[in-house]
């Protein structure tokens, strides 16, 4: 008799063939290694468990696989269109952007063409719980970096949004 204090949607993360736990856990992180460490680490006994090993797995990927995970992730700001998990996702988190005045919307357009052109990839914050504003004083912010160091940021965002999107799925069933 299963646990009445573990979701459904763990005992089916825990349950599930590997080739389907990996097609899911890949398009909440599309870095090639992130899938598969996760699901040879079930079953997991708790929501938080899996999370805490979903961002520990983010926080030691390699540089390239991580460039592969930013990949996935549209600008901030940019209106994701389709079905995708990675599109319904993006717009939810940041639903925050939907609203902002034109003049946040045109400076998040130059600091997103002034960040990938320094750093040859997309500004990726967790949007969640953040304001445009916010968001946006952050990629100024961020501008400053050295490469180092804001690689070490970009992982760290990578790390929170994965948690987010991996506790969203087992808590309610998509990320």
């Amino acid at each position: 008799m299963p646990d009445a204090d573990v979701p459904a949607a763990l005992v089916r993360f825990n349950t599930e063939p590997v080739e389907r736990v990996e097609e899911v856990l890949q398009a909440i992180n599309a870095a090639p290694r992130f899938a598969t460490e996760l699901a040879v680490g079930r079953p997991y006994p708790d929501v938080d468990s899996l999370v805490a090993r979903a961002e520990q797995v983010t926080r030691v990927l390699p540089w390239d696989e991580v460039a592969v995970a930013l990949s996935a992730h549209p600008r901030i700001g940019d209106r994701v269109e389709g079905p995708s998990t990675e599109a319904v996702a993006s717009r939810r988190e940041q639903s925050g952007m939907d609203a902002v005045a034109a003049r946040v919307r045109a400076a998040f357009i130059e600091g997103n063409r002034a960040y990938e052109q320094r750093f040859h990839h997309v500004f990726l914050i967790r949007a969640a719980g953040r304001s445009a504003e916010e968001m946006l004083a952050e990629l100024r912010r961020r501008l400053t970096n050295d490469v180092a160091t804001e690689r070490a940021e970009v992982v760290e965002e990578l790390a929170q949004i994965t948690g987010l999107r991996v506790r969203r799925l087992v808590q309610n069933g998509a990320p």
